[in-house]
């Protein structure tokens, strides 16, 4: 019985193979390949160095000293939309003050005059000290008296 069944299977596969190539009407014919560079979707950038756009006026200025850190600089600026000036100062670890005062142009570019004020100081360095030590202080409290009473039974006699 089994014999029978997978020579049958083996005939139908065999008949259902095709020998020739498909009928026409039943395939397509691929289509030619046509090779072209993507057009651009956009123009070209225009150059950005040949026209210059006009500054914004501006001013300010700022200040911080904090005695406890050590912290001292300011720093101000101002321009007319063309040329910026401006002047900071700041506070050096060697007790010098360090001043740059700067102008700022499309013509001439960034152009500083750096200053120092005071002399330089370079104090002997202390010997190191470590930090005192401290240990937990002694208790300062005593055992309080207990304060209860033998408990009494909550339950009563069973029936």
């Amino acid at each position: 019985m089994y014999t029978k069944v997978t020579l049958l299977c083996l005939a139908a596969v065999a008949l259902a193979r095709p020998d020739k190539p498909a009928p026409a009407g039943y395939g397509y014919a691929p289509p030619t390949p046509a090779y072209a560079p993507p057009q651009p979707s956009y123009s070209a950038p225009q150059p950005s160095y040949e026209k210059k756009e006009e500054g914004m006026p501006f001013d300010f200025e700022y200040a911080v000293k904090d005695d406890y850190k050590g912290l001292d600089f300011d720093h101000n600026s101002n321009s007319d939309g063309k040329v910026v000036n401006g002047q900071y100062r700041i506070l050096l670890p060697d007790g010098r003050t360090q001043i740059v005062t700067y102008t700022a142009d499309h013509h001439n570019g960034y152009q500083a005059e750096v200053t120092h004020e005071g002399e330089a100081q370079y104090p002997q360095p202390q010997p190191y000290k470590p930090a005192p030590s401290y240990s937990a202080p002694a208790p300062a409290y005593s055992a309080p008296a207990p304060t209860y009473e033998q408990p009494k039974p909550s339950y009563g006699v069973p029936h």
